[in-house]
């Protein structure tokens, strides 16, 4: 049931990751009731285990507005308080303290251009972020007794994923434009241009197409060339004969002798 649960997080972490352009090491905004929640259960060290949730190396921040919200809870906060100290600050332009949704809201934006995760235990919070209409792609932390869980993407934040994946396959009017005024001015430079004929127009177009469309050239590979047979495959050549040695008289070389031949007596001769 552990690995399963590991499994639908990493698959949430990398949905975000391809649609909305979230990279390592991930940014997670904490609020003062996920800090407290962590403490209460015994969730430390905290980027340790949020980094394990995501599957990945991650930085946990705060806003000024929560940690001042925490230090007005007084002393049942005061261990939260000194943790949210720990953590990096995110920045809030409030010059006055305000509350830590509207913090959160703010630093947020209405793009989420920091690619932050939100980790709170406020179910209001965690119903606005699940709305494509209010912030499109952040994904929400939250803690359940012991655990930690990533909220899935509802079925709204697909389809806008899904709509804006469409829409950056095809080019748009503004695309189509600059491409047809950078053709539309080739033409006219090259007629201008000492004769250039008509094939070399063409053929200057469509290069110009293709590196605005980001479409690479094929590589050009070289014929290779009939080489030389293998040195290791060939046969060794024969020796010849050497003609210059010295001969006898009988026209037998001088190194080489005869062999004797041995008769042998008969008995009738021994006999006689």
């Amino acid at each position: 049931m552990r690995v399963k649960k590991q499994k639908r997080h990493r698959k949430v972490v990398r949905f975000y990751s391809a649609c909305f352009g979230f990279r390592e090491p991930y940014k997670v905004l904490c609020d003062g009731t996920f800090i407290h929640h962590l403490l209460h259960h015994r969730l430390t060290p905290a980027d340790d285990v949020i980094s394990h949730l995501l599957g990945a190396r991650a930085l946990l921040f705060t806003t000024r507005c929560i940690i001042g919200e925490l230090r007005s809870l007084g002393q049942s906060h005061s261990e939260a308080l000194e943790a949210a100290q720990q953590l990096i600050t995110a920045r809030c332009d409030h010059e006055k303290r305000v509350g830590a949704t509207a913090c959160v809201e703010s630093v947020i934006g209405e793009t989420n251009s920091e690619h932050f995760f939100v980790a709170t235990q406020d179910a209001d919070m965690r119903k606005k972020f699940r709305e494509v209409d209010f912030v499109p792609g952040v994904p929400v932390i939250y803690g359940l007794r012991n655990s930690l869980f990533i909220e899935q993407p509802s079925t709204q934040q697909r389809e806008y994923a899904k709509s804006t994946g469409e829409r950056r396959l095809h080019m748009g009017e503004s695309e189509y434009l600059k491409l047809y005024k950078s053709d539309l001015k080739g033409i006219i430079t090259n007629d201008s241009a000492n004769g250039v004929t008509e094939g070399t127009q063409l053929t200057r177009n469509f290069g110009s197409t293709k590196r605005m469309l980001g479409v690479a050239e094929k590589s050009k590979f070289k014929r290779k060339r009939a080489k030389g047979p293998n040195p290791l495959s060939c046969k060794k050549k024969k020796k010849k004969d050497d003609t210059s040695a010295p001969q006898n008289q009988d026209g037998v070389d001088a190194g080489v002798t005869k062999k004797k031949i041995r008769k042998r007596k008969r008995a009738k001769d021994r006999a006689s």
